[in-house]
């Protein structure tokens, strides 16, 4: 009943005037003048050199060295079971 109420006083109230005229933008804009850019010689600065690197001095080959054998008599590791490595025939 009040969606009717205020759909008819909508419906009574006066039909809006139109909207003025909008008013003329000129073709003719003045153009925005922009300072001049600084120069790229005199903007970027300079680095200065780096000292040099020194060089890795080279290191004496070591002549290749072999062990002598093992005695006879040396006694060898034990075994532990179930940790042996499997051989060939395993």
């Amino acid at each position: 009943m009040k969606n009717g109420m205020a759909a008819r006083q909508l419906l009574q109230l006066p039909k809006p005037t139109a909207l003025p005229p909008m008013p003329t933008i000129p073709s003719t804009l003045p153009q925005p003048t922009l300072p001049p850019l600084p120069s790229a010689a005199g903007a970027i600065p300079t680095i200065p050199s780096l000292p040099a690197i020194p060089t890795m001095p080279t290191i004496p080959s070591m002549p290749k060295v072999s062990l002598p054998p093992l005695p006879s008599g040396f006694p060898t590791m034990p075994s532990i079971p179930g940790l042996t490595p499997a051989g060939p025939g395993n």
